[in-house]
């Protein structure tokens, strides 16, 4: 590791979101392009700093040109042998970049183990102070919420059903990265079957959603949201009758997945307000907002910005 690590890049984006939130006048390039809705929660003077670079992640194959013209002096890939890529791919990384060192770090995307890749990030961009802060915030989060979901029998969890993609029919199991935070907070992910890959993808019929009928939907997909409440197919599903369909904030980065990473260590509250607003009167949503993106995304929301977020995902005022 270079002694002065000053233009960093990652592979794929939970490294690159941590990079941003720890250190983003050091980050070199991104691996994806923010929309005008999500620029609206990036300082001015990062909305057009970075170049967009690719990198391999879900279907994307990266291009090692585009990453060495960004001119990094440290390479960050992940490691999830659950996706695939494991030391050989590390090996083949430091081939190809030659000279530019490249570092390995695992399990960057599971909230209750990401501390140790914020404190070794920090360590390496010289950024310490800022990486204690951000594990404090997780930490103080997880307590809470553990406290809470600990003490919740079998027989009262509220069955989630996480619908993803446009039409709401694709889901991810309960063993998987990507819905983590429904059995974080003491949620029934209905989708309850054996995990063989972290990523897999699972694709259900509306049958299927109906004979679970779960209690609560949380979707990651706008358009599924701005239509369930108006789509015949959806109207006998207990949390469509009930009005308990939710929609994660998506700006800059998403709260509940896509992709998890310590973009959703806001969505640990959020996720427990959401399914348990009863059980979680505790936490203000606002507060937690607003502290959230100024120590994380360097944003100082208005409790109106705050508010707006909120309401927007389904929450009720009376909720926050």
């Amino acid at each position: 590791i270079p002694n002065s690590v000053d233009r960093i890049v990652a592979t794929s984006p939970p490294m690159t979101t941590i990079m941003y939130m720890l250190a983003p006048e050091k980050l070199a390039g991104v691996n994806f392009q923010w929309t005008d809705e999500e620029l609206v929660y990036v300082p001015d003077q990062y909305k057009d700093k970075f170049p967009v670079i690719g990198g391999w992640f879900g279907s994307q194959d990266g291009n090692y040109e585009e990453f060495i013209a960004a001119e990094p002096n440290f390479v960050v890939e992940s490691i999830d042998e659950g996706m695939g890529v494991d030391l050989s791919t590390v090996e083949e990384r430091q081939e190809k970049f030659g000279s530019i060192p490249v570092v390995a770090v695992t399990d960057n995307t599971n909230v209750t183990k990401i501390d140790s890749t914020i404190e070794f990030m920090g360590k390496i961009l010289t950024a310490e102070d800022k990486a204690q802060e951000l594990i404090g915030f997780n930490d103080k989060y997880l307590s809470e919420v553990n406290s809470v979901a600990s003490s919740i029998p079998d027989s009262e969890k509220k069955s989630v059903y996480y619908a993803s993609g446009e039409d709401g029919l694709s889901t991810y199991a309960s063993g998987a990265s990507h819905g983590q935070l429904i059995s974080l907070v003491g949620g029934k992910n209905v989708a309850d079957t054996e995990v063989k890959d972290s990523g897999s993808e699972l694709t259900v019929s509306i049958e299927q959603v109906m004979k679970w009928n779960p209690d609560v939907i949380i979707a990651t997909d706008e358009d599924f949201y701005n239509n369930v409440y108006n789509d015949s197919k959806w109207a006998s599903v207990k949390a469509v009758k009930d009005h308990r369909v939710y929609i994660s904030p998506q700006s800059p980065f998403k709260w509940f997945d896509r992709p998890p990473g310590a973009n959703i260590i806001i969505g640990v509250p959020w996720t427990a307000k959401v399914i348990y607003p009863e059980k979680y009167s505790n936490i203000n949503m606002v507060d937690a907002t607003k502290e959230f993106y100024s120590k994380f995304y360097h944003y100082d929301l208005s409790d109106d910005e705050a508010r707006e977020i909120l309401t927007s995902s389904g929450i009720k005022e009376s909720d926050l």
